[in-house]
């Protein structure tokens, strides 16, 4: 009785000296609230043996924690009478207590019932038991004009990525690195505080644009190519006259602009950090140079260049050559591959068959969808095409590329990002629209990059075939199916245009799987031995892997001997050729993951003729593969 008293004079004595002290009002209705106890009073802080006949420990905790929360109940019964609030001891929320309103309260007589409850002896914090909404819905001004990023539905976007459930399982980590082998990038008030020390790489003085060579600044000092410049210099003369693109700076701003800001566009990855590998400057990029800024972008070395203390783990790349796969570029991107960065390009805007960097083994091509699902009539097309994202379809009177943000011009149909308003050097920084396979690429490098925050030991062909199981299927909403070398807008098939629209929620959640980790082995000789090794897989944190299974996906049969084993061996045929070995682990909770590796058995090139000066032939060589190296046809053509 006397402690009784006490605890009631102590409360009376409270609320008169806490009278003036009111919090800012909670705003949103709460049904009640949830109550924290100290731990001294709480019977939910402490744990309880039970003696009773449970067959196992998990029915004798649950019969002991029902005993507490039936303790705890009583509690929050008393301690909301002694506080003067009106509501039924409900439940628990964890080891807290949950008390009901009889009914919901929000504003002044919300706070005043938290107030009341939180200066109860026994209470050590209250907070309102309120719907939480979604945060997946960004308030940046301008994302209402990206429909990309919707998701399919009855009132949603038939070919958009489904941001806003993806964002309810990851909004990404700092700790995840994107690459973005570009024209450089433009200080922007979206980007501010997201990107990293880069790089730039172009060669060539004229090309570059800046006044130098290679050096620490990737700043973007504009690419625009004037007719003067076609006019008069050789080295542009097949060049197409145009404005700066400010190419890079777009990328980034989809891969990771501010996002939830409330002003400006959001981005794919709320967290991510952006490497900005300058690569391309007038008229294109160099072949060496673009080589340069991949590997160096995925943290290997390249003379002349410090070390990138901030190795990508994702490399955009939304150039493109007309020229087939060439070894200089395979060579890249197994190096890439090797060293763990999973290589994302545009399929290209040519309107056929797929050319360098996209044809390609190793890389994650895309290509573009127009707002409907249909390839838009730019898109080039192929079997090594891996899936599809939205990439801007400018089809109509008043539509075009590169409209500065106003909300009209189009927009509805292209895509939106960070931009520059200069036309030649630089200006103020803006909003503006693109189309292109160079914007469905990002794409699908922000939801990798969001995959690997989930999940850093995917790799790079499990982050593509994760991805791939994820998609949507191709939509039909045009009367002309993609084909052979069809070109203009067409409906995509899996053979054209990949496994199918990419879904961000679905690759989401399939990226919390065991992954299936593989030794690079590379380039041999035929019949070489060589070693399978799955030893550095991992399973997800709380399970062990318990089974291990090497297959062969494709390449002249292989008997795989010890099949079952994180490690085995096997000896090649004598014969040139390409293998793709896959492994699959299975964790003790029955979840899979797999991934695979390619193996190339090629035959060593034949020793060099000795003698011979080779002047002028070696000089007659070199020009052609500078004219070669240089792809002056507009390499970047919006790719």
């Amino acid at each position: 009785m006397y402690r009784a008293l006490l605890r009631l004079c102590l409360l009376a004595f409270s609320l008169i000296v806490a009278l003036p002290l009111f919090a800012a009002a909670p705003d949103a209705p709460a049904f009640g609230v949830i109550v924290g106890y100290r731990d001294a009073v709480n019977p939910l802080s402490r744990e309880e043996t039970d003696r009773g006949p449970w067959a196992d420990g998990r029915a004798r905790a649950q019969a002991a924690w029902m005993r507490a929360a039936l303790r705890s109940r009583e509690l929050t019964a008393r301690v909301a009478r002694e506080a003067g609030v009106r509501g039924e001891a409900a439940g628990e929320a964890g080891r807290a207590a949950l008390l009901r309103f009889q009914r919901p309260l929000q504003g002044r007589a919300l706070e005043d019932a938290m107030r009341r409850l939180r200066l109860h002896p026994d209470v050590a914090w209250v907070e309102p038991n309120v719907l939480v909404q979604r945060q997946a819905v960004p308030n940046d001004a301008l994302y209402a004009s990206q429909w990309h990023l919707k998701g399919p539905g009855a009132f949603g976007e038939p070919a958009g990525l489904n941001m806003e459930n993806a964002w309810d399982l990851s909004v990404g980590s700092p700790s995840t690195v994107v690459a973005v082998v570009d024209s450089g990038i433009r200080p922007h008030p979206d980007l501010a505080g997201r990107v990293l020390p880069g790089y730039d790489f172009v060669s060539e003085l004229l090309v570059a644009n800046d006044g130098d060579g290679r050096d620490a600044d990737p700043s973007d000092p504009g690419d625009w190519v004037s007719p003067s410049d076609v006019a008069n210099q050789p080295l542009f003369a097949s060049c197409f006259i145009d404005d700066s693109s400010w190419h890079g700076t777009f990328i980034a701003g989809q891969i990771a602009a501010e996002t939830d800001n409330g002003q400006g566009v959001a981005g794919l990855n709320w967290r991510a950090q952006i490497v900005p590998v300058r690569v391309s400057g007038k008229c294109g990029a160099l072949v060496s140079d673009l080589i340069d800024g991949v590997r160096w972008a995925a943290g290997l070395p390249v003379a002349g260049a410090p070390v990138n203390l901030n190795p990508a783990r994702v490399i955009n790349l939304s150039f493109g050559g007309s020229a087939a796969c060439s070894p200089a570029y395979q060579s890249m991107v197994d190096d890439v591959n090797a060293a763990g960065a999973l290589l994302v390009v545009a399929a290209g805007n040519r309107a056929r068959s797929l050319t360098r960097p996209a044809d390609c083994d190793g890389v994650m091509a895309v290509a573009s969808v127009r707002r409907d699902g249909a390839k838009t009539d730019y898109s080039s097309f192929g079997p090594n095409v891996a899936l599809s994202a939205p990439g801007g379809s400018c089809d109509a009177p008043t539509c075009d590329r590169r409209y500065m943000y106003t909300g009209l011009n189009g927009g509805d149909r292209l895509l939106l990002s960070t931009s520059n308003s200069g036309t030649t050097t630089p200006a103020a920084d803006n909003y503006g629209y693109e189309e292109g396979t160079s914007f469905a690429a990002p794409q699908a490098a922000g939801v990798a990059s969001l995959m690997l925050a989930l999940n850093p030991s995917l790799t790079p062909r499990a982050l593509i075939e994760r991805m791939q199981a994820g998609a949507r299927p191709h939509l039909s909403p045009v009367g002309t199916t993609c084909a052979g070398t069809s070109a203009g807008v067409c409906n995509c098939t899996t053979t054209t245009c990949g496994a199918g629209l990419l879904d961000a929620q679905v690759s989401l959640q399939l990226a919390t799987r065991p992954a299936a980790v593989i030794r690079p082995v590379g380039t041999v000789v035929p019949g070489a031995s060589i070693t399978l090794d799955g030893r550095g897989s991992v399973a997800l944190p709380g399970s062990n892997l318990v089974a291990y299974r090497w297959t062969q996906d494709s390449g002249p049969t292989v008997a795989i001997p010890a099949d079952t084993a994180s490690l085995t061996s096997l000896t090649l045929p004598a014969v040139e050729g390409r293998w793709v070995f896959r492994l699959t682990v299975t964790d003790n909770n029955g979840v899979s993951g797999s991934d695979a590796i390619i193996v190339r058995g090629v035959s060593p090139p034949a020793p060099a003729p000795t003698g011979g000066g080779g002047g002028p032939v070696g000089w007659m060589t070199g020009l052609v593969l500078l004219a070669t190296g240089l792809g002056l046809r507009r390499a970047r053509r919006r790719a």
